[in-house]
């Protein structure tokens, strides 16, 4: 059993209101939603409180509106984008406090789903203001979180209302705490964990805590490039953080002494410009030319990774192992995650994976479902990574 109370723990909520986190904050662009995959996630949740009578009030924030109302950061027109994806009637209240949204669901039935305005319109919310998360609670009955993407926040609506009223884990945060448990939590073992992305210096706290907590690491994308250079090879114009040499250094004495294996590139694909089907050769790492960049990792060092996937029991994945953007430079992660969702359908292995990119790739490489878990959460994912407390889930436990 999970330390958290979920929906499992709620009996008759019939007639109930219940405030509902969720994460609405959605790619728009030119006024349309681009990608409805958030929404997707929270359906679930939302259909099944409905289902069972309660009164179902949507609490979400929608960009960075700092405290202020900002009529191109209003929920209202994404209320239609989710009435859509759950294929039920969503009503939209202009605030998500004071007379406009009580009046709103005091209007409604058993069953009928609200939404109220972004709560970031309101400086008391990221403040996690008191009197402001009283107003919030004023609507509401019972609390259910289902935004793990916001949990790493102790704001009003994520962690405040958790201390008011009765609190549960929504479907799509019970599941993410369940993966993220057998990801990094009790994992079977050996643990892998792969992470790429272009640069150390966003990742520092992570790879620090994963040295201590995986069996083997494998670094790939730009990343790998900073930590060759630490180690004296000449990576040309390669993407790379010289700087850091003595951080990379110090990363690889605290892997040594926790018995962490380090996986490194052997050989790389370079290329001269950075530019879709641009002319590139495959070399070993030591023999990068001094004009060229790698952008991707060779085949020998995939045979590695693909290896390392074959003895694992746990994979953790965040970032990509080259510019999986640009073809041909997206070889190597495609074949990477292609034979980690063909273990994890054999049942061989528990594969987990988040992080903007890392979603991007696996969608790229067209196994994304293949997984056993894919994160949304883009910096909720990566403090989990960094063994950093999440205000939001530590609020759930019982």
């Amino acid at each position: 059993m999970p330390a958290f109370k979920t929906l499992d723990d709620l009996s008759d909520i019939s007639g109930k209101r219940v405030l509902l986190r969720v994460d609405l904050n959605v790619p728009v662009k030119d006024g349309k939603v681009t990608d409805t995959t958030r929404i997707e996630r929270v359906a679930p949740t939302i259909l099944e409180l409905s289902g069972k009578g309660a009164k179902v009030i949507l609490l979400a924030h929608f960009g960075r509106p700092k405290g202020e109302p900002v009529a191109t950061m209003s929920l209202g027109p994404i209320a239609g984008v989710v009435e859509s994806v759950l294929d039920h009637r969503v009503n939209f209240a202009a605030d998500c406090i004071g007379e406009a949204a009580k009046s709103a669901v005091d209007a409604m039935s058993d069953g009928d789903v609200l939404l109220l305005e972004n709560t970031r319109f309101h400086a008391g919310e990221e403040k996690n203001d008191p009197d402001f998360t009283r107003k919030l609670a004023a609507n509401g009955d019972i609390y259910v979180n289902d935004a793990f993407s916001a949990a790493h926040r102790a704001h009003a609506s994520t962690e405040g209302l958790a201390h008011l009223m009765p609190a549960y884990a929504g479907r799509t945060m019970q599941a993410e705490l369940v993966a993220l448990e057998k990801g990094l939590g009790k994992p079977a073992r050996p643990v892998v964990a792969i992470v790429g992305g272009a640069k150390v210096s966003t990742k520092i706290d992570l790879l620090k805590n994963l040295v201590k907590k995986v069996d083997a690491l494998v670094i790939g994308g730009g990343m790998a490039n900073t930590f060759l250079a630490a180690r004296g090879v000449n990576v040309g114009k390669s993407l790379c953080e010289h700087e850091l040499a003595a951080t990379v250094n110090e990363i690889e004495a605290e892997a040594t002494a926790a018995g962490c294996a380090l996986v490194l590139p052997v050989d790389g694909v370079v290329a001269r410009e950075f530019k879709a089907g641009a002319d590139n050769e495959t070399v070993d790492v030591g023999a990068i030319p001094a004009d060229a960049m790698m952008l991707d990792v060779g085949p020998k060092s995939v045979a590695s990774v693909n290896a390392w996937i074959t003895k694992a029991d746990t994979l953790v994945w965040n970032g990509p192992l080259g510019a999986f953007e640009i073809p041909p430079f997206d070889a190597a992660t495609v074949s990477a995650a292609e034979h980690a969702a063909r273990r994890t359908r054999e049942g061989l292995l528990v594969s987990v994976a988040g992080g903007g990119d890392t979603v991007s790739a696996l969608n790229h490489a067209g196994v994304a479902d293949d997984f056993t878990y894919v994160s949304t959460a883009g910096g909720a994912f990566l403090e989990w990574m960094e063994g950093k407390p999440l205000p939001g889930v530590d609020v759930l436990k019982s």
